[in-house]
């Protein structure tokens, strides 16, 4: 036995010889085989080999997001809109020509010129339809729509819908890219987006950022609000441009910014796609919007109010005031009450109240509970179409 480990113990000193040898003489031999996988994988990042570069003109790995930016991009298209110089009131007024005569009259109109709008559009249609911002085309006299490719053509304005801030166009151009809308009902908070539009005029823009946020409202943009928040870069001409996902998909509709100084501050809105696509629909196929409409004033439920009023409810939206002749007052509501649910649909907030009214279909009935005091009621209301906005 004692021999046995004697032996053993001189086959290993040999072996451990042999090995220092080898190690200070050829240690390339040592990082052949297995061995040098098994260690590859055990390093830590910042000590891992770095990957040979391709040879010159071999393709590289993929990286980033290029797939996505080159599949959505040439759909989305600069927009131009030209609003026409306003009139003199005193252009046909005689006695301004006899003062001041048909040569000042002149110069004031050469001094007068087209205010221009520079915003961005996005083709989601073969037939050539692009969504944009009511904001970017409001009061336009003339539209004109530029393409990657370079081809430009003058654009008509299907509709605008002022309450979500969405306008449709159409131009006559074969062979258009068109955007592919994506499923905004799976996005999350922390997916990769792009925004692609054309900032300050400096021609189209591709910059990334992720999903800051969901279901932004009350922010005094739009009427009807449920923005995407995202930090990707939006600037001034990314308006109506395209918010997509990873897959280059169309998720969004930039259409405004949190800013102090005018560009970006990493906070930037984006109307979901799924609501401009529904009101693109609607506008192509008659003209406007159709929403409900009952005709009231609203405020907040306060815990103040509850206990003045020894409510037995803890949700719901307060009416405060109810326009004459209007379909909520036809019904019986009163200020005071306090509205638990709108055609069966729970409502706690004024947003959810006015989102809940409007999905209701104009010149039909629908079954509004109520709160009164001590009481719950069940009130029918013939609901009505929704006013379109006065344009300021």
């Amino acid at each position: 036995m004692r021999r046995t480990w004697l032996i053993f113990a001189q086959a290993v000193t040999v072996a451990l010889a042999v090995l220092f040898v080898v190690a200070t003489l050829k240690p390339d031999w040592l990082q052949r085989g297995p061995a040098r996988a098994l260690q590859e994988a055990y390093l830590p990042p910042a000590m891992a080999p770095v990957a040979t570069p391709p040879a010159a003109g071999q393709p590289g790995p993929a990286m980033g997001f290029s797939v996505a930016a080159k599949r959505a991009a040439p759909a989305v298209v600069s927009v131009t809109a030209s609003k026409a110089p306003a009139r003199n009131p005193q252009a046909d007024d005689p006695w301004f020509r006899f003062f001041f005569g048909d040569r000042a009259q002149q110069q004031q109109q050469q001094r007068q010129s087209p205010q221009v709008g520079l915003g961005s559009g996005v083709i989601v249609s073969t037939d050539g339809y692009l969504l944009t911002n009511n904001h970017v085309v409001a009061g336009a006299s003339d539209i004109e729509v530029q393409l990657t490719d370079g081809r430009q053509a003058r654009a008509e304005l299907v509709g605008t819908d002022p309450e979500t801030d969405v306008a449709v166009l159409k131009i006559a151009l074969d062979k258009l890219p068109v955007i592919s809308f994506g499923n905004v009902e799976v996005l999350q908070v922390g997916d990769a987006v792009l925004a692609i539009g054309n900032p300050f005029n400096v021609g189209q823009t591709v910059t990334a950022g992720i999903v800051s946020a969901l279901g932004r409202s009350q922010l005094g943009i739009n009427i009807f609000e449920n923005f995407i928040q995202t930090d990707a870069a939006i600037n001034p001409g990314n308006s109506g441009g395209a918010l997509v996902d990873g897959a280059g998909n169309l998720v969004g509709i930039n259409t405004a910014i949190y800013s102090r100084s005018g560009g970006s501050l990493g906070i930037g809105f984006a109307i979901p796609a799924s609501t401009a696509r529904q009101v693109m629909e609607a506008l192509i196929k008659d003209g406007r919007v159709a929403r409900g409409w009952i005709g009231v004033q609203t405020r907040d439920l306060t815990p103040e109010f509850i206990e003045a009023f020894k409510l037995p409810i803890s949700e719901g939206v307060l009416i405060s005031g109810v326009l004459v002749n209007a379909p909520a007052a036809d019904a019986g509501i009163k200020p005071g009450d306090v509205v638990t649910k709108v055609a069966g649909t729970t409502v706690r907030t004024q947003a959810q109240l006015l989102n809940a009214v409007a999905a209701l279909a104009p010149n039909a009935p629908a079954v509004i509970s109520v709160q009164r005091a001590d009481k719950a009621l069940e009130l029918r209301v013939q609901v009505a179409q929704r006013p379109r906005p006065q344009l300021e």
